[in-house]
């Protein structure tokens, strides 16, 4: 297992277990895309890394993430995860199978892209389907 493939794991296991990011595994300039809200742009830094996480959210009176895969490719590491959530204003559970893509540099974070489906997640970190499964 790669250096990066271990630092994202460890990263999201320290939020699921205290719900703030490790932020020393952040670059300060970081970029975040949330291709899930729209027209949401972009966040940049420490504060819009912050806020993205405050606005994503904002939608859900509650809401669990169970990671299935971490894929690497070259300086991304994809991360395929079961989202289970409950809408905050209709109270209506959502699962899905939701994508990260995160782009590392010297070990830290410098993007972070943000998709409600595995297949544009993995496109977007230039993968297949038939790539993510490969040694499965």
């Amino acid at each position: 297992m790669s250096q990066n493939v271990e630092g994202v794991q460890e990263a999201l296991q320290y939020f699921q277990r205290t719900g703030q990011p490790m932020w020393d595994t952040i670059d300060p300039a970081v970029e975040v895309y949330d291709h899930d809200i729209p027209d949401a742009g972009s966040y940049r830094g420490h504060d819009g890394y912050a806020r993205w996480l405050t606005d994503w959210g904002r939608a859900w009176s509650d809401f669990s993430l169970e990671t299935e895969r971490f894929i690497e490719a070259g300086d991304k590491v994809v991360v395929v995860f079961q989202l289970t959530a409950k809408g905050k204003g209709s109270g209506v559970e959502v699962k899905r199978r939701d994508g990260m893509v995160l782009t590392l540099r010297d070990g830290k974070t410098i993007r972070l892209d943000y998709y409600n489906n595995v297949p544009a997640a993995l496109e977007a970190a230039g993968l297949s389907e038939q790539d993510a499964h490969a040694d499965s």
